[in-house]
């Protein structure tokens, strides 16, 4: 569907023109959304944060999200994935506690102690590379309605048929691209390689100095 992030991100930004005149942030998702967040944020001429956040993998099946984990100690649990792969709550805290621990470390590497961007009062316009369980989405917007968006809208390439339902906590959802059969991510694009942390740095700063030049 898409040739690489780029191209995703320009197809997004058409399905998002109706945000240009609102008080938006673009919040990405690190590391693979941070670049259709940027591209997002530099068409509308909007602020770029992050929002960090973490997935719950089943243990032997780190793709697979039982939970996902975010800033501000959200935390958001799959209940019927856990018991179906039968996953004890050791294990469980386990994993959450590996998770947690990464998560502090990005929160620091990606922020550089910078406070995150105001958002109360605000749309919040979370934006991924695309959405399949849900979970680390519907983590991010959480910690969005937490920091006091008045409005959280998720936007993303590529979503399955029931997208809407996997993230309640979205007062919208966005998606490019709605396919009849949806497995991962990666099958919507040509080139999906891993996004890099210097790559997202370079982008935030690239962000903030094209806001800075505006002020």
């Amino acid at each position: 569907m898409f040739r690489d992030r780029a191209d995703a991100a320009a197809a997004l930004l058409e399905r998002l023109e109706a945000f240009r005149d609102e008080d938006v942030v673009v919040l990405g998702l690190p590391r693979g959304g941070v670049p259709v967040a940027a591209a997002v944020a530099e068409g509308l001429d909007a602020p770029l944060d992050v929002i960090v956040v973490r997935k719950l993998g089943i243990p032997g099946q780190s793709e697979v999200a039982m939970g996902a984990i975010g800033e501000g100690g959200v935390r958001v649990v799959d209940d019927g994935i856990v018991r179906r792969a039968r996953v004890s709550e050791r294990r469980f805290a386990d994993v959450e506690r590996q998770e947690q621990q990464t998560l502090d470390r990005r929160v620091a590497q990606l922020r550089g102690g910078r406070d995150p961007e105001p958002l109360a009062g605000r749309t919040a316009l979370v934006v991924d590379d695309g959405l399949a369980t849900g979970a680390t989405a519907e983590a991010a917007c959480e910690v969005a309605r937490a920091r006091g968006a008045s409005r959280v809208v998720l936007a993303v390439p590529v979503a399955p048929k029931d997208a809407a339902s996997r993230v309640p906590s979205a007062d919208a959802l966005v998606a490019v691209e709605v396919p009849d059969w949806f497995m991962a991510v990666g099958q919507a694009y040509a080139d999906f390689r891993q996004t890099t942390d210097e790559e997202v740095l370079a982008l935030l700063e690239a962000a903030r100095a094209r806001r800075s030049g505006l002020a």
